[in-house]
């Protein structure tokens, strides 16, 4: 790891922009995430860069005059100002310490006099370094490169000085110990579990901004475990800690808590998926019944998915991420049926409600197989590749990407002499019914089967 005071290898740009800040008599550092994956050694191109300045806002807007392409002032009311140079995103923000007015979202913003203070007031000691501009010597007053050696969590100060500045960073630290697997402090740990009644006072978006990166990260089960066992899950997701007292009979060597976690592992980093892994057994708690066959769970699939648009409405995901997550965890039971003999039909149905979900869905079940009992999973598994083989070969010989009625609503009107209206739907219904129980139908035999059904209904209304 690179010790304090050595000089990193900083991008040209951000020691272009120290040059101007430094003839203008302003300080520069670079910050954030940025300095901790340049200690690494992996920094990405295309990263945003974050810096802290001895400048204010107003100076520092004139530092970027005639260099940057765009500048933001979106945030300047916190010391922050954006800038765009070279397609590269920029945001330069006044040394500062932020403190939370007591149940109150918005920060109260000081600025401070230096980057020691600055550093200080940041989430994390992996986060609290900085490289000095534009000679890129690292500053690293509380120990952030040793412990990204021992993937140890810490924070500045008293971990309760940081969650009380922002309590979104008790979330943070779960997304880290994904992304980084890094380990939490004792005093993290502890910290968490007495503050987290303050995430009351973070919004829902800043809260589901989290949950997701962290769902995504490499180690999703030890931040999500670190959540449940601080109880800092119960503030914003309450469903996952009620999991953990439920023994799924199925799969028997874990709890659903537990197996829930091996399923979100599973699936691969997509918003999406590992929402629905996550979500996909939450009714199973309001859904246990004990019958002489043993614990069951009926219908949770659909109990689950209305639980999971519940709470994802309430952390404010867009639309069409609740919605994708919500037909995930309401189909992802539907493959269990398979084995009882499913006809083409019943294999079109699952191809047409899974949508372009189709992929996703089929990932979801297969990570849903947690068992240790080898012939049960080797069974599952065939069960599943017979499956996917089928839909290949049906979907090269009917197109399955677009299913719909043999004819059109205009054939439909202009043969049967109906005008627009209900009739005209429930007989584009029977044609897509039989489109999925035979197949690709010929037009003239659509038109007769048409016909049979139109006769004896009344379609004058």
């Amino acid at each position: 790891m690179t010790p304090s005071g050595t000089a990193l290898d900083v991008p040209e740009i951000a020691r272009e922009l120290g040059v101007r800040f430094a003839d203008a008599g302003h300080e520069l550092y670079l910050v954030g995430g940025s300095v901790r994956d340049l200690v690494l050694g992996r920094v990405m191109p295309g990263t945003d860069l974050d810096f802290a300045t001895s400048a204010h806002p107003d100076e520092t807007t004139r530092v970027l005059r005639g260099w940057a392409e765009r500048r933001y002032l979106v945030g300047v009311k916190f010391g922050t100002v954006g800038a765009l140079k070279d397609g590269e995103r920029l945001e330069i923000t006044t040394f500062r310490q932020e403190v939370y007015v007591e149940d109150h979202r918005k920060p109260t913003v000081t600025f401070g006099d230096d980057v020691q203070t600055d550093l200080s007031r940041r989430d994390f000691t992996i986060n609290a370094m900085a490289v000095q501009l534009p000679d890129g010597q690292l500053i690293d007053p509380h120990g952030g490169v040793r412990h990204l050696a021992a993937k140890v969590l810490d924070t500045p100060l008293e971990p309760e000085v940081s969650f009380g500045d922002d309590p979104l960073r008790m979330l943070r630290a779960a997304r880290f110990v994904s992304q980084l697997e890094v380990e939490p402090a004792p005093r993290v740990v502890a910290a968490i579990g007495a503050l987290c009644s303050r995430m009351s006072i973070v919004s829902a978006e800043r809260i589901g901004d989290e949950l997701t990166k962290m769902l995504i990260g490499a180690n999703p089960t030890q931040g999500l475990s670190l959540l449940v066992g601080t109880k800092l899950a119960d503030t914003f997701l309450p469903e996952l800690a009620a999991l953990e007292l439920e023994q799924d009979p199925v799969h028997q060597h874990k709890d659903v808590l537990r197996h829930t976690y091996a399923v979100v592992e599973r699936c691969e980093p997509d918003e999406v998926l590992r929402l629905a892994a996550l979500l996909h057994d939450v009714g199973k708690p309001s859904t246990r019944q004990i019958t002489p066959e043993g614990v069951q769970f009926h219908h949770h699939e659909v109990v689950g998915a209305r639980m999971a648009e519940k709470r994802l409405r309430e952390l404010r995901y867009p639309n069409h991420v609740i919605e994708d997550v919500r037909t995930l965890v309401e189909m992802h039971l539907r493959f269990h049926g398979y084995g009882e003999g499913w006809s083409d039909a019943a294999v079109r149905r699952y191809v047409r409600d899974a949508g372009p979900l189709l992929d996703k869905l089929n990932q979801l079940t297969r990570a849903d197989v947690t068992t240790r009992n080898e012939r049960r999973a080797a069974k599952f598994q065939a069960l599943q590749d017979d499956l996917e083989e089928r839909i290949a070969r049906l979907a090269e010989q009917e197109n399955l990407d677009a299913l719909r009625p043999p004819l059109d609503g205009k054939q439909v009107m202009d043969h049967l002499g109906l005008e627009p209206g209900p009739k005209v739907g429930e007989a584009l219904q029977f044609l897509m019914e039989l489109r999925m129980e035979r197949g690709p139908i010929p037009g003239d035999e659509a038109l007769a089967e048409l016909d049979r059904w139109a006769a004896g209904r009344d379609l004058g209304g």
